[in-house]
Parts: structure tokens; C-alpha cells; sequence
């Protein structure tokens, strides 16, 4: 059963009731983070507990926030591979390279994590309608977990998205909104149906449950690498739900005793189009300034603001980790490198990691000796146009 105690602002710590439905902080407006009885956990969730549990997220059901099991949607979401990179690393000349394909989720990418945990929460707490601004793949997401369980699912999408986003979203009875602009604008309007209808808003951190699926990465890759951790994970940073979730599942992990204080060095990566956490991270701020005229053919790193810009900053800065900007260009010949040695159609956002991999690397920052875990968070299906004209080179 699930061991949720209470909700955390995660800035100003303010602790709120879990089984009330909230967005974010009503003091602060910052993202309220979900805790559990780690006590009580000691007593009954162990590495050895998980050996007779389906491979799904729900394997680490104490650590999720659903507490009746009954409302625990599922489509086989989660434990991903965690691929050894054979080829690819005899490319690059490195031998410790991991690559955790999240394409193999339901709907095709790492968001039917957090929609699956974040709607399977809606539903236990009676929310009949939600709503959310999407880049794409978790629009398809919300739908697709929305339809399981009986929700009415409103999306609001940027009108140049790749027309499969559209069509998936639909096809699982969605009803869809097609805005000019960029994601920010998306949310904008989908604010004023929150406003004026009382959708239940699930914006990336604007409620504390996407980010408990998406920490299942962390307590996979460390389930995978039989309780150690890699040296170093890059990332492919939006909304930065993924590598705030994981970083948050590490300590966890720590306090249960599984793992012990050592961690990886996280690294952001973003598009040279749109980079305003790898701008902050630079500059040492503590929150990011909006990016203005956001570009990139990779339309999940195309957010030019994020809520939980200081989680992000933070995560990176105590793991001793960096942010890196790489150039469209890199990242669409790098998704089609991880398809030619690895046979994964990554997605523009996975290539965007092993452009920054291949930088780090050349300047030194990547050891020789290091474990790196490169993530490729969706499939490439729904970006074929990006490949149409391509030789394959």
C-alpha cells in the first residue's frame, strides 16, 4: 500500500493535507512535493520485496502516492530498458555507455509515467475533468490514461506540433485545442478554462503527482544496475520533471538505506534554441529568465520557461553536474547515430543527449573510467517528417 503522508512546498516547506487536491503552494505558488512514512517503509519495502512484483512502476507502489490499489490505472507503463550500448560505444570509444529507451512506454515516450500516476491520483480523489498545455507527447498521455479511466481529457497544443501528436490525442478521445505560439501560450489559454470550468490543471509541476511516476526512472536504473548508481545521467531537459523526479528518488532511495550517499552527476541538456536553464545554470541563478523566440525542431525542449527552474538548478548543482546547449543540427544526427548502431528510432530529444554526451566528452568532463546513462524519452514514429528527406547520414 501506498505510504503517503503528507504534500511539501518544495521552497518555502509549508506541509499541506495529500488527500485534498492541490496544484501548487498556496503561500508560494512553488511545486508541493508528496512524502511518504519512510519509517514504516523500513518495515516492508525492500529490494527483496520487488524480485514477485510485475514489471511495471507500480512495483514501487509504497513509494507512489495511489493509495487504493483499485484506482491504479495501468497500461504496462514503466521499467524500461536499460540498454548496454555495444555498438555505439565501440563508435565512440567508450565502453561504459547505457542507454534507458523510454520510446517502449504506452503512447511512446517517458510521460506515460507521470500522466499514468498523476490521472490514477485524479481519479482517487474524484477529479472529473483535467486539463493540460503539451509540446505533444504527453497530450497523448493525458488521453490515453484519461480514456482508462472514465476523464474527461481537454489539451491544449502549439498549432506547428508534428501532426501525429494531434491525431494520437484525438484518437483517444481528447478533445484538442490547437493554439498560435509555444507552450507558454498553450497554458495560457488553458488557464482560462481552469479558471472559468474547474478543470483540475496538470501542468508539468503545477501538481505533485506527474513528478512521483517520472522518480520511478531513478529507482529503475538503480534497480537495473543492482543498487549503484552511474556515474554521470544526461538528460534532455523541458519542463525537467524527469531529472527533478529522479534526483528526488535518490534521496529516498538513501533513507531506505537501498543505496548509499554517492550520486550521479546530472546534466541538463537543451536545444541551442531553447536553452534558459543551461543560460541560468552559467549565470548562477537560482530561477531562470523566460527565453524569447524559442526554436528547435525537438518540440519537447521547446519550453521557454519552466516552474521548477530552481528544482532543476539545484539538482545540478548538488550532484556537481552541468547544463550543456547543443545545435539542432547535432541533435537530429545523433538520434539518427543511436538508430544506425543501436536499432532505437530515438526521438530528437534522445539524440540531444548523445550530442552533449560526444561535448563532454571532448572537453574532458566525461572520464574515461565513468558509467554514463544517456535517456532517449520517446519514440521517433511521431517525428518521421524530420526523417523524410534524410539519407539516413
Amino acid at each position: 500500500m501506498s505510504l503517503l503522508s503528507h504534500l511539501e512546498c518544495s521552497y518555502c516547506r509549508r506541509k499541506l493535507d495529500a488527500d485534498r487536491i492541490w496544484n501548487l503552494c498556496p503561500d508560494c505558488q512553488k511545486p508541493l512535493l508528496a512524502r511518504y512514512d519512510l519509517s514504516a517503509a523500513h518495515r516492508s519495502f525492500t529490494p527483496e520485496s520487488l524480485r514477485r512484483r510485475p514489471p511495471t512502476l507500480w512495483r514501487y507502489q509504497e513509494m507512489l502516492p495511489v493509495k487504493d490499489p483499485r484506482f491504479r490505472l495501468t497500461l504496462r507503463e514503466g521499467y524500461s530498458p536499460l540498454i548496454a550500448a555495444r555498438r555505439l560505444g565501440e563508435e565512440l570509444d567508450f565502453p561504459n555507455l547505457l542507454i534507458k529507451d523510454e520510446s517502449l512506454n504506452p503512447t511512446g515516450s517517458f510521460k506515460a509515467r507521470g500522466l499514468g500516476v498523476a490521472v490514477s491520483r485524479a481519479l482517487e480523489l474524484g477529479v472529473e475533468e483535467i486539463s493540460i498545455p503539451s509540446a505533444g507527447n504527453a497530450a497523448g498521455a493525458l488521453c490515453a490514461y484519461s480514456a482508462l479511466a472514465g476523464i474527461r481529457a481537454r489539451v491544449f497544443m502549439p498549432r506547428d506540433v508534428p501532426p501525429p501528436f494531434v491525431a494520437e490525442s484525438r484518437a483517444l478521445g481528447g478533445k484538442v485545442t490547437l493554439i498560435d505560439g509555444l507552450i507558454t501560450d498553450c497554458a495560457a489559454a488553458a488557464r482560462e478554462g481552469i479558471e472559468k470550468h474547474g478543470w483540475f490543471d496538470v501542468s508539468t509541476l503545477k501538481e505533485p503527482y506527474r513528478l512521483e511516476g517520472k522518480k520511478t526512472m531513478g529507482y529503475e536504473i538503480a534497480e537495473q544496475l543492482n543498487w549503484t548508481l552511474p556515474d554521470v545521467i544526461i538528460y534532455p531537459t523541458g519542463g525537467g520533471t524527469g531529472l527533478v523526479g529522479m534526483w528526488k528518488a535518490f534521496g529516498e532511495m538513501e533513507e531506505l538505506g537501498w543505496i548509499g550517499s554517492q550520486r550521479p552527476r546530472m546534466v541538463t541538456v537543451q536545444s541551442a534554441g531553447c536553452a534558459p536553464m543551461v543560460r541560468a545554470f552559467q549565470e548562477g541563478k537560482e530561477f531562470a529568465d523566460p527565453w524569447q523566440g524559442a526554436r528547435t525542431l525537438a518540440d519537447g525542449l521547446r519550453v521557454p520557461s519552466a516552474v521548477g527552474d530552481f528544482l532543476i538548478l539545484r539538482a545540478l548543482r548538488e550532484s556537481r553536474g552541468t547544463a550543456v546547449s547543443v545545435p539542432d543540427e547535432e541533435i537530429l544526427r545523433d538520434a539518427g547515430l543511436l538508430g544506425r548502431t543501436q536499432g532505437i528510432f530515438a526521438c530528437p530529444e534522445g539524440g540531444a543527449t548523445l550530442a552533449a554526451f560526444k561535448r563532454l566528452r571532448k572537453e574532458g568532463w566525461i572520464r574515461e573510467e565513468d558509467t554514463v546513462v544517456l535517456f532517449n524519452t520517446g519514440s521517433g514514429h511521431k517525428y518521421y517528417h524530420l526523417w523524410m528527406e534524410s539519407d539516413g547520414e
